[in-house]
C-alpha cells in the first residue's frame, strides 16, 4: 500500500471511531437509564439519545464514506479489507434508512422503557400496547427501507446476525423444536429428585458479596468494569469499561449466581477486544450469537458444572450458611423447571422452548401476520403448547422480556444460535486444553479465558462469523454438540438409562 493509500485509509479509519465513538456514549446513556437515572428523567433522555444516535447515523452514512469505501476497495491488506468489508455492510444498510427514522426509532424506544416497566408492575400489556405497535410498525418500515424485496424479519435478523444466513438460523431452531420436547418429557417422567439444599431467604447483601467472589474467582477486571442492579440483567461497554448487572431473589441465590456468571462471559468477550484497535470493527464484538456464545458457555459448562461446584461449595456455605455438598449443589443449579414461565429463569433445556416462543411471535408481528392485541393470547397458547405452561400475568408472560421495549425484533434467535456454538467451543476448548475440567475444579479459569481470547475475542471483526467458527472449532456451526451434552447430562443428572 502506497503513502497516499495509508494516508487515504488512516483518514477512513479516524472517521469510523468517530462514528463508533458517538454509538458508545449512547450506550453509556442507556446503561445509566436502565441503572442509576431518576424516574422522571426519561424526557431529557430519550432527546439526549436520539440526538447521539442521529449524528452517528448521519457520519455513517455521509457521501464521502461511500467515496472512501470505493477507493480503499482491493487497495489494502487482508486485516484492512475486513474493515472496509464491515464499514460498507454497515453503510449500505443505514444510507438506505431516513435519518428521521433514526431519530423516531430512537426516541420511541426511550419513551417507551418506563411505559413498559409500569405495564410490567402492574402486569397489564394493554398499557404497552400502544408502544410496541408503534416500534413494530417503525421496524417493519425499517426493514422496508433496507430491501423491499426481502422478508422483513429476515432483514431484522440481520441486525444481530449478519453471516448466518436466515434459513440455517430457522432450521435450527426448528430441530431444537423437534429434539428437546422429547427430552424434557423424559425428565418430566422421572422418578429421580434432584436436590434443593436452598429453602429459606436469603440477605441480599450476603448474595452480592457470593457473587462479587464468583466474579472474582472467574477473573473479571475491576478496573474495567462494575457490577451494578437492573430489573433486566444485561453487560454493556468497551474493552475499557464492559460493566455487568444482575438482579436478586430472596428465595432464589442461585438466579443471581447464574445471571452474574452469563454477563461475566460477555463482558469477559468484550475485555478481551485488542485495546489498540477500540473504535474500529477490528476492536469490535463480531456479532450477537458470538456474543451469546461466550455467556451461555460460562453460565453452563463453567457455572453449572460438577467441577465449578466441587470448587465453588465451601464459598456458598460460608458466604449464605446453607451446607450441602458440591453434587447437591450441582444438582440444584441444573435443576429442571416444568412450571417456570420466565426465559432468563429457565433451565438449559426448557429455555429453548422459551425463544421458539419469542421467535415465532414477533416473526408473524413483523410479517403483519399477528396483530399486537393478539400477543398476550397467542404467547399464552404457545407457552402451553410447548412446555405445558399457562403464565398467569402477563408480567409473566408476554412483557417479562425488554427487548420488544427497543425495537430489537430479530435478537431472541441469537441465544439459541449461541448455546449451539457454546456447546461446540466447550467441546473443542475441551479437546486443546490438557486437563480443562480438573482446572476448573481447582478454580483454574484463566486458560479457557486465554484459548477463548486467542480463538475469539482478539479477532473482533476480522472474520465473517461462519469462519471465525471455522477457525475456532474446525466445524460448521451445529447443534450436534448441544444436544449430545444435553442428553447426556441431564441423562445422568435424572436416570434416564
Amino acid at each position: 500500500m502506497s503513502q497516499a493509500d495509508g494516508e487515504l485509509y488512516d483518514s477512513f479509519l479516524d472517521h469510523v471511531r468517530r462514528y463508533n465513538y458517538l454509538g458508545d456514549a449512547a450506550g453509556v446513556l442507556s446503561w445509566d437509564q436502565q441503572v442509576m437515572m431518576p424516574p422522571d428523567g426519561t424526557p431529557a433522555r430519550s432527546k439526549q439519545v436520539s440526538t447521539l444516535s442521529t449524528l452517528r447515523h448521519e457520519l455513517l452514512t455521509e457521501g464521502k464514506v461511500g467515496e472512501l469505501l470505493a477507493e480503499l476497495d482491493g487497495e489494502v491488506d487482508a486485516e484492512k479489507q475486513a474493515v472496509v468489508r464491515e464499514v460498507r455492510r454497515e453503510h449500505e444498510r443505514a444510507s438506505r434508512v431516513p435519518e428521521r427514522l433514526v431519530e423516531a426509532l430512537s426516541e420511541t424506544s426511550s419513551e417507551a422503557l418506563p411505559v413498559w416497566e409500569q405495564a410490567k408492575a402492574d402486569a397489564d400489556f394493554s398499557q404497552f400496547e400502544d408502544e410496541l405497535a408503534e416500534l413494530v410498525e417503525l421496524r417493519r418500515e425499517y426493514a422496508a427501507a433496507i430491501d423491499p424485496d426481502r422478508d422483513p424479519y429476515a432483514v431484522l435478523v440481520e441486525e444481530f446476525e449478519p453471516y448466518i444466513p436466515y434459513e440455517q438460523i430457522e432450521a435450527i431452531l426448528e430441530e431444537l423444536r423437534t429434539e428437546l420436547p422429547p427430552l424434557i418429557e423424559a425428565v418430566g417422567e422421572s422418578e429421580t429428585t434432584v436436590a434443593d439444599p436452598f429453602d429459606g431467604s436469603y440477605d441480599e447483601a450476603k448474595q452480592e458479596q457470593l457473587v462479587r467472589t464468583a466474579l472474582d474467582e472467574l477473573g473479571y477486571d475491576w478496573d474495567r468494569g462494575r457490577l451494578d442492579t437492573a430489573p433486566h440483567p444485561f453487560s454493556t461497554g468497551t474493552q475499557f469499561d464492559a460493566r455487568v448487572t444482575t438482579r436478586f431473589s430472596p428465595a432464589d441465590p442461585l438466579d443471581a449466581l447464574a445471571s452474574t456468571i452469563h454477563e461475566f462471559g460477555h463482558a469477559s468477550y468484550t475485555l478481551g477486544l485488542p485495546d489498540e484497535e477500540y473504535g474500529t470493527p477490528l476492536g469490535s464484538a463480531r456479532d450477537l450469537s458470538i456474543h451469546e456464545s461466550q455467556s451461555r458457555l460460562w453460565e453452563n459448562h463453567v457455572g453449572r458444572s460438577t467441577g465449578f461446584w466441587e470448587f465453588f461449595a465451601p464459598t456458598v456455605e460460608e458466604t449464605l450458611g446453607v451446607e450441602a455438598t458440591p453434587r447437591a449443589f450441582y444438582e440444584s443449579a441444573n435443576e429442571v423447571y416444568d412450571d417456570n414461565p420466565i426465559r432468563v429463569e429457565a433451565d438449559e433445556l426448557t429455555y429453548h422452548m422459551h425463544i421458539v416462543v419469542r421467535f415465532e411471535i414477533e416473526r408473524d408481528l413483523i410479517r403483519g401476520d399477528l396483530a399486537v392485541g393478539d400477543v398476550p393470547k397467542l404467547w399464552n397458547e404457545k407457552m402451553e403448547e410447548y412446555l405445558g405452561i399457562r403464565p398467569e400475568t402477563d408480567a409473566e408472560g408476554c412483557l417479562q422480556d425488554i427487548h420488544w421495549t427497543y425495537g430489537n425484533f430479530g435478537y431472541f434467535p441469537t441465544y439459541s444460535l449461541g448455546s449451539m456454538l457454546a456447546a461446540q467451543l466447550f467441546a473443542t476448548a475441551s479437546e486443546e486444553i490438557d486437563g480443562l475440567d480438573r482446572q476448573i475444579t481447582a478454580g483454574e479459569f484463566e486458560p479457557l479465558s486465554e484459548w477463548l481470547t486467542a480463538e475469539i475475542h482478539r479477532h473482533g471483526c476480522r472474520y465473517e462469523t461462519p469462519e471465525l467458527i471455522r477457525q475456532a472449532t474446525g466445524e460448521e456451526l451445529t447443534a450436534d454438540y448441544f444436544l449430545s451434552y444435553a442428553e447426556e447430562k441431564y441423562g445422568d443428572l435424572y436416570d434416564l438409562g
